[in-house]
């Protein structure tokens, strides 16, 4: 697992989460795991801009090779 240290967060946000995580019963680092959990995952929105991104990568005027006829090649060459 990795770490992560944060630096300079206000002490009221560090207060409110400590809030927080007495209210749901954690530990402020078990809270701080769930909100950057949550954080992470990408929004409907994103991964859509994700997908676009990734496809503009792929130049328009190369047509692209069916992955069928790569593997069958594969293959056929052994």
């Amino acid at each position: 697992m990795a770490q992560v240290l944060v630096r300079n967060l206000d002490e009221q946000v560090v207060a409110a989460l400590r809030r927080k995580a007495e209210l749901h019963g954690h530990s402020l680092e078990q809270e701080l795991r769930i909100a950057l959990t949550s954080a992470a995952r990408l929004s409907p929105e994103e991964r859509v801009a994700l997908t676009r991104r990734i496809r503009g990568m792929t130049p328009a005027n190369v047509r692209q090779t069916d992955s069928t006829e790569l593997i069958r090649e594969d293959r056929d060459s052994r």
